[in-house]
């Protein structure tokens, strides 16, 4: 197995590694070791399956599984995975004007995987199923990086302050109406994190992203507008890796330090399968979603077929 750079700071690649084999303790180590120093890491290797993705998956940490599991519901992947596609459960395009479609579209905007949940998020795994063949696709930001970038007055001004994240939050600024996402609001409470987090590998890190929406103890207004200013220098080009994918691509990063977003391409016209394990630190194997996204038209009517 080897080990090579994608980005002169952060990302890194592992080729070699054989997925469709049980993990060896060499293999952990090594993507431990791979992560702690990168923060993003791909793995190359032959395809694998659903079932092979989650067992290497569960090798780093308890899963945070995708919502309370129905064994009614149609789905086109083992559940434990989380589907970031622009597919129904036909694996046909859904309506770009569909209401999921819209909850996905604050997936472009730059965040940390869960940043709004109870659980201790680790890790987020992605892979690459269908990829589209030009475009989309999914950059990431090192925020240890841009906190060694930021103003000596801007790392004064926000030692001790604390963010609060909310997966709602994100999605409105993604465009989705906010009457849409009311019912909501008392089964998605939020998380609290400090804007200057210690990474795992001992580094100071910023630690903002869509999710943050207001800062404890200041003016919304004011909160608002520091969120927008830390966000907007953590989005500057110099800071970014661009992640062109690969069919088969295994793609890791640490929620912990990392901002990642997904770019757009030709939504109608290509398919794009890409299906995400979520890694915690600790603690039992749950769902961090009480009450689940909005179905589409589509996986209803596919939902009705099946139970009649």
């Amino acid at each position: 197995m080897q080990v090579n750079k994608l980005h002169p700071i952060f990302a890194a690649e592992i080729v070699g590694a054989d997925l469709t084999q049980p993990a060896s303790q060499e293999l952990i180590d090594l993507v431990e070791a791979t992560m702690r120093e990168f923060g993003v890491t791909c793995i190359r290797g032959p395809v694998i399956s659903d079932e092979q993705h989650l067992a290497f998956a569960r090798a780093f940490g308890p899963l945070e599984l995708p919502g309370p599991f129905d064994p009614n519901t149609p789905r086109r992947m083992a559940y434990g995975l989380y589907d970031a596609s622009n597919l129904d459960v036909n694996g046909e395009i859904i309506e770009r004007e569909s209401l999921r479609a819209k909850f996905s579209k604050g997936n472009e905007l730059f965040h940390a995987d869960s940043s709004f949940n109870d659980m201790p998020s680790k890790w987020s795994m992605l892979r690459g199923v269908i990829v589209p063949p030009e475009r989309g696709d999914t950059h990431f930001v090192d925020l240890r990086w841009v906190y060694e970038e930021l103003p000596q007055a801007m790392k004064d001004r926000i030692e001790g302050l604390v963010a609060e994240h909310s997966f709602l939050a994100s999605r409105i600024k993604g465009g989705v109406d906010p009457q849409e996402v009311e019912r909501l609001k008392t089964q998605w409470p939020g998380a609290k994190h400090p804007l200057v987090r210690i990474s795992p590998s001992g580094h100071k890190c910023l630690f903002v992203g869509s999710h943050a929406y207001r800062i404890e103890g200041m003016d919304d207004a004011e909160g608002t507008a520091l969120l927008a200013e830390l966000l907007d220098f953590a989005s500057q080009e110099r800071f970014i890796y661009a992640h062109k994918w690969r069919e088969g691509d295994i793609l890791i990063w640490d929620n912990r330090c990392m901002l990642h977003r997904g770019t757009e391409f030709d939504y109608e016209r290509y398919k794009r399968d890409l299906r995400r394990a979520n890694i915690n630190e600790s603690g039992e194997e749950r769902s961090a979603i009480i009450a689940l996204l909005p179905v589409d038209q589509a996986e209803a009517d596919a939902r009705a077929k099946q139970q009649a």
